[in-house]
């Protein structure tokens, strides 16, 4: 998933689909435009509400060995601590430091004074409002522990997880959240940069992953024949059923992608469905490739595991250089987001490495 994210913000970069520090100009073809669009729509459909769904799963089982203070200590140190550092260190050396569009700040300790004393910064979590999201949830989840301690009573034993049928209703009633919530906060709307129209799936994974845990159905889940039919379904439809919302909707006319943002209109129902049940798809297919190809502990699959989350936090600042670097170089949009995605991985990968060496950046990662 870590890989996915990376490679999301790379596409941003030169597709213009989305919204990054540095969108590199030109912009694509309209036909290269809409590839992109396919892609990072699928990619947007799951790979965060992967993340949410196994972050609630492994809560459960931190707040059950904690108790309510030391899980939300620890959630305060491990995910408020990076992501303060983000906003304080990382963001304003990339705005202020590196400059990658060349702005005129004037006098830049000023500038920075100035982001701080007006609360700017706290909008400057880049790709760490998820650890800023994930914090408030392990925090809701705590005080509801406090308040109902059968909450995270010992783990049930109920290993036959939901099925299709379930399954099925699971998704519709994420549909009708996102289609309800995109009414009033439409893609591209913020709120402290974090998107309210994509976190009905990530409130619902979050919630499925406590669930899960409590009943010990998770790996079952994964294991099961609904997991894999749901995730060739989404594999082969997903594409398919995006082309018929998009084409349908107008997209080769000439409509706007904001016409499928939000608001009481068939165009933003058909977007919401497809994106929530095709991401159901793909987020169930994925953990049971996972289960089935992927469960096996290696010392290399512990390498990249371990450093994960330091990839996470430090790839912006690479991706952003990188991205400068490469400038001069004139080639296919989706050639330079090949190179852009693979030579920043593998950055980010070595310097968290070392970072986990470092006294007093080994406490972020």
């Amino acid at each position: 998933m870590i890989v996915l994210v990376v490679n999301m913000h790379a596409c941003v970069t030169y597709s213009h689909v989305g919204s990054w520090y540095v969108m590199e100009e030109p912009q694509p073809l309209p036909l290269d435009k809409i590839a992109f669009l396919f892609w990072q729509g699928h990619l947007q459909s799951f790979f965060m509400g992967i993340l949410f769904l196994v972050a609630g799963y492994l809560a459960y089982g931190s707040l059950a060995r904690k108790g309510t203070a030391g899980f939300a200590r620890e959630r305060l140190f491990r995910l408020g601590l990076p992501t303060l550092f983000f906003m304080l260190v990382i963001h304003p050396l990339i705005v202020f430091g590196i400059n990658p569009w060349g702005s005129d700040f004037g006098n830049k300790p000023e500038a920075f004074l100035h982001f701080i004393t007006t609360g700017r910064f706290l909008s400057a979590s880049g790709p760490m409002w998820f650890a800023a999201a994930l914090l408030i949830f392990s925090l809701l989840l705590a005080a509801v522990q406090r308040l109902r301690p059968r909450t995270c009573a010992a783990s049930l034993t109920s290993p036959t997880p939901p099925g299709a049928g379930a399954v099925c209703v699971w998704g519709l009633a994420l549909v009708a959240a996102t289609f309800l919530v995109r009414t009033v906060a439409p893609i591209g709307q913020s709120v402290l940069n974090m998107q309210l129209c994509f976190f009905p799936q990530y409130v619902f994974a979050f919630v499925t992953g406590v669930v899960a845990a409590r009943q010990g159905w998770f790996a079952a889940l994964a294991r099961s024949s609904t997991a894999r039919r749901a995730g060739w379904l989404g594999l082969f439809l997903g594409p398919v059923a995006l082309a018929g919302v998009l084409f349908g909707g107008g997209i080769l006319k000439g409509a706007p992608l904001e016409a499928f943002a939000g608001g009481w209109n068939i165009r933003s129902l058909g977007l919401a469905s497809w994106e929530q049940l095709a991401g159901l798809g793909l987020g169930l297919g994925a953990l049971a490739l996972s289960s089935g190809k992927l469960n096996e502990s290696t010392p290399m699959a512990k390498w990249l595991g371990d450093r994960s989350f330091g990839v996470y936090l430090f790839h912006p600042l690479f991706l952003i250089l990188i991205t400068i670097f490469m400038r001069p170089l004139h080639a296919n949009a989706f050639f330079k987001v090949s190179i852009l995605t693979g030579t920043c991985l593998v950055v980010s990968f070595l310097f968290t490495d070392i970072a986990r060496r470092i006294p007093g950046l080994r406490a972020l990662v």
